[in-house]
């Protein structure tokens, strides 16, 4: 179960306790990090979009019931204000025996402040091609 900090911390505690709950199948873990609003989201690679808290817990206990995830975020890509933060990183997913399965994932996890702190709101992931993707950044000024 996440702690008071993680529960009452920032962004990066709730991401931080959101692969934590993942990495140990938890779902009562994972659940609670999410906002206690009917209008959250889940996308699965490949999959469609879930909307709700009863179609997202079902979709993780169905992958809970494979095993866990051994996943490592890299790369995150962070922006935020008073209210909202969107988090962009690179899931690397690993095998049970810790050697990396060759899997990377996109992901965009966005969390809001609510009366109970930062939750999340949204996860969306996709499969990425290839080995690991890298960053393009393509820096302009407006004027």
């Amino acid at each position: 179960m996440p702690s008071v900090k993680q529960i009452h911390g920032s962004s990066a505690d709730i991401e931080a306790a959101y692969y934590d709950a993942l990495s140990r199948a938890d779902i009562n873990a994972l659940m609670l990090l999410w906002a206690d609003d009917e209008e959250i989201v889940c996308i699965h690679p490949g999959a469609p979009r879930l909307i709700g808290h009863n179609a997202i817990r079902n979709s993780w206990e169905a992958i809970f019931a494979r095993g866990s995830l051994h996943i490592r975020p890299q790369h995150p890509h962070i922006t935020h204000n008073v209210m909202c933060a969107v988090h962009n990183l690179i899931e690397h997913v690993y095998r049970e025996d810790g050697t990396s399965a060759g899997v990377h994932v996109l992901a965009t996890n966005i969390y809001l402040k609510t009366a109970l702190g930062w939750r999340m709101v949204m996860h969306h992931a996709s499969i990425a091609d290839g080995a690991a993707p890298v960053d393009h950044v393509v820096s302009s000024v407006l004027h």
